[in-house]
């Protein structure tokens, strides 16, 4: 049995696998009217600490796609290691459910979760990683592209779950992760030693590189992506935040010092005018509405390897 915690965890070769599902299971949705239904008679548990509007409807539609069924379950009705044990609870669901999608804070406590449930456990997101987010936006730089390998990703701004997660993906898929951050907010050491480590491992190509400037960082770069500057859980932090990110937001000018034909990203939700404006976030470069649905194809195929029997 294997689970979906971590772009860590798997080999180049099937994380590719899986993108070339997510882009059949597309085509067949879109232009064949529907899915087979991979799932019959399946259902998914899906864990919420954190309130959600693209994880809980693309998982809930996707296993609807696919045959299946979704059960959501807010904080107030588990309370992950707090009401329960978490080894309780992933063992009292996988009496229940074919699998278990959870969306937390502690990174832990989905390792937890894997480590006692015998089902198939999916990170919806962690303070640590997002990789079903990063699968997505994979899947939808290749559409745009034609390719992955070779192309220059731009992240500004914080160090965060979803810059790590890109920069696993860019590790495995070939892309050249550039990441500009203000002091204090840099991606952790261990990341990059591990991206390092993934592209040795794939024999991708790809490189990473940490800079101050922004400017720099945009510089030929063929997808420029953004996230918000306070995540959940840091919303104390706002004001010094903030302050700190101001050079850091994604504008026209930035996009000056890109490729012709670059693409923004962003995984919402946005708070247009601080790290984002609406003239990017809405304009010509966007793909943001695009990555957006694909969160739904990608961890289709997600569900599907880890689900079908």
């Amino acid at each position: 049995m294997k689970h979906f915690l971590s772009l860590a965890d798997w080999s180049a070769d099937e994380l590719w696998q899986l993108i070339e599902s997510a882009v059949q299971l597309k085509q067949e949705w879109q232009q064949a009217g529907g899915n087979p239904p991979l799932l019959k008679n399946k259902l998914l548990a899906m864990v919420f600490q954190k309130p959600s509007l693209r994880t809980r409807v693309s998982f809930e539609v996707g296993m609807k796609h696919l045959g299946g069924d979704a059960l959501m379950l807010g904080p107030d009705e588990i309370g992950l290691g707090q009401r329960e044990s978490i080894a309780d609870v992933a063992r009292v669901l996988s009496g229940y459910v074919q699998g278990i999608m959870a969306r937390v804070f502690d990174h832990q406590q989905v390792i937890q979760l894997a480590q006692w449930a015998s089902v198939p456990v999916i990170n919806g997101l962690s303070d640590a990683e997002h990789p079903c987010q990063a699968m997505g936006d994979t899947l939808t730089i290749y559409e745009r592209f034609g390719r992955v390998k070779g192309l220059r990703l731009a992240y500004i701004g914080d160090g965060n779950n979803v810059a790590i997660s890109l920069a696993q993906a860019s590790a495995h898929f070939g892309m050249h992760f550039v990441i500009a951050s203000p002091q204090g907010y840099e991606l952790p050491a261990a990341v990059v030693s591990q991206f390092n480590q993934l592209a040795a491992r794939s024999g991708s190509g790809a490189t990473i590189t940490l800079l101050r400037d922004p400017a720099e960082a945009a510089t030929g770069a063929d997808v420029i992506y953004t996230d918000t500057w306070v995540s959940m859980g840091q919303e104390a932090e706002t004001a010094a935040r903030v302050a700190v990110m101001q050079p850091y937001q994604v504008n026209t000018s930035l996009l000056g010092y890109a490729s012709r034909d670059v693409i923004v990203m962003h995984c919402l939700p946005a708070h247009r005018g601080q790290e984002i404006t609406n003239e990017v976030a809405d304009g010509p470069h966007s793909a943001i509405f695009q990555q957006a649905e694909n969160r739904l194809h990608a961890q289709k195929a997600i569900l599907a390897k880890l689900m079908a029997s």
